[in-house]
């Protein structure tokens, strides 16, 4: 007798014997004998999804409303469901699919298995029904350990390059905006834009840990080491067609189709950090290294086509892309990240500063940038013994050689046009309208405004309004680096 043939048996000679009166339908029970028959056949447990299609059967619902209930797409929540009835069917000798699914349980009366033996089991054969509890102690404790993961949403992660990053400050209101626009709005592109040490890949990270349970696949790459399109194409296809080795078609555009067609057919969150360096240095901000132009074409079918997956942009500056296609009623959306408020406090009290009333002085001065308040924090702790008030005594903003390396990246990538602009706006003592820039500086309208709005996405420039006139200015620390001429150093 064959072990599908002897559970078949097993199990009618249990029900049969039970009384009809508790055999009662209950989706808890059928849950936990399909994830027996699952785990015993597979060694792995139902996931979140695979319960969601049995949950929703049994309750008459459509692939449809499954498939907006957990935020994936029917196509997939098909694909799922067609894996989980075949895998049922081979262990039951019987075919099972939505339709014939809770008649079939009913008519075998599955639920009365659990309900009517407690917390002891019948093994037939291999296969183990247990009354009260279905996992062993050993996978209850596999499973804790996936829970205590903030990145284990069903096995199909991969964010081995993202990096390792504990603390995190404020962004309530960031958070909840981008989850708005992914989640609910089910925006396709999105950019997370600011100046280098603002806190984009915190804020990233604090995000995937948050929403990743509303997708499918979530994947984090960095472009930090300039990977061509071609390898980080074939990377993801890799990754969402769950092979290692796939063969691809050699035409870039031929896999970009293929990379859409997954989007579609699957709910994705891709990151891309440090896309900054994909794009040209001493040009105006959004254009493409020579070699690196294909990635354009990428981000604008992403923020295009149809699909249900999100792209996420971690850049110092946006991609020419975002700037063409951004709107508040698109799909493709942009988040300029400011400098902390009170949460930087925090900041202070880790690094153990003393004189919390002199706090808000290094916040406003250093724009609640985390990295920056970070190095004046631990200065102020080396040489001051933690007391603010010593440090602030001395007038003169304090530039430490970690400072001016982290500005200098920034100010390499200029282009001769914004470096002029920036130098006179530096060396101003007020705030500066375009009418004064013009009266100060040779260029012609269109270079001047093209190089403002440059700037202005590189977070360089700070803007304000007064007397209906926009006036332009930067932030101390950026007027303290121009001024003292380290942009013209080496190094």
């Amino acid at each position: 007798m064959s072990e599908n043939v002897g559970l078949q048996y097993a199990l009618w000679d249990i029900i049969t014997k039970t009384p009809a009166s508790i055999r009662l339908m209950d989706v808890k029970e059928v849950l936990k004998f399909a994830d027996e028959i699952v785990f015993n056949k597979t060694g792995k447990h139902l996931d979140d999804l695979e319960q969601a299609i049995l949950r929703g059967v049994w309750q008459g619902h459509k692939y449809s409303k499954i498939a907006e209930d957990f935020y994936c797409t029917e196509g997939h929540v098909r694909d799922v469901a067609c894996e989980l009835w075949k895998m049922v069917s081979d262990v039951l000798g019987e075919e099972l699919n939505k339709s014939n699914f809770r008649a079939t349980v009913e008519r075998w009366g599955f639920s009365n298995v659990t309900s009517n033996f407690g917390k002891n089991f019948v093994r037939i054969n291999n296969i183990k029904v247990c009354g009260e509890n279905l996992q062993s102690k050993d996978s209850a404790q596999d499973r804790s350990h996936q829970t205590r993961n903030p990145f284990s949403a069903r096995n199909r992660v991969s964010v081995d390059e993202a990096p390792d990053i504990t603390a995190f400050y404020g962004r309530t209101e960031e958070l909840t905006k981008l989850e708005k626009w992914i989640v609910k709005e089910r925006c396709r592109l999105v950019a997370l834009l600011g100046i280098s040490g603002i806190g984009k890949t915190a804020l990233a990270l604090q995000l995937v840990k948050q929403i990743q349970d509303k997708f499918e696949y979530v994947i984090w790459r960095s472009l930090r080491f300039y990977p061509s399109l071609q390898a980080i194409q074939k990377n993801l296809i890799q990754v969402l067609s769950n092979q290692n080795q796939i063969e691809l078609p050699v035409s870039l555009d031929e896999q970009r189709s293929h990379l859409i067609d997954y989007l579609r057919n699957h709910r994705c969150l891709i990151i891309f950090d440090d896309v900054q360096t994909i794009l040209s240095k001493g040009q105006l901000a959004g254009n493409y290294r020579p070699e690196y132009e294909d990635y354009g074409t990428l981000f604008r079918l992403v923020g295009e086509y149809p699909h249900d997956s999100c792209l996420v942009l971690n850049s110092w500056e946006p991609p020419r892309e975002i700037a063409a296609l951004r709107d508040e009623n698109a799909p493709v959306r942009s988040l300029h990240l400011e400098g902390l408020g009170v949460a930087a406090c925090e900041i202070f009290t880790q690094k153990g500063l003393f004189e919390e009333d002199k706090w808000e002085s290094l916040i406003n001065t250093y724009r609640g940038n985390p990295l920056w308040l970070k190095i004046v924090a631990t200065m102020i702790q080396e040489l001051f013994m933690g007391r603010v008030s010593k440090f602030l005594e001395y007038d003169t903003l304090i530039l430490n050689e970690d400072l001016k390396f982290i500005l200098h990246q920034q100010f390499n990538r200029l282009s001769e046009l914004e470096k002029q602009v920036i130098f006179r706006v530096a060396n101003e003592m007020k705030p500066v309208s375009i009418s004064q820039l013009r009266e100060n500086i040779q260029l012609s309208p269109s270079e001047l405004f093209n190089a403002i709005q440059s700037l202005g996405r590189r977070s360089l420039l700070e803007k304000q309004e007064q007397d209906k006139e926009t006036l332009f200015a930067v932030q101390p620390i950026v007027k303290e680096y121009v001024k003292n001429g380290y942009h013209n150093r080496k190094g």
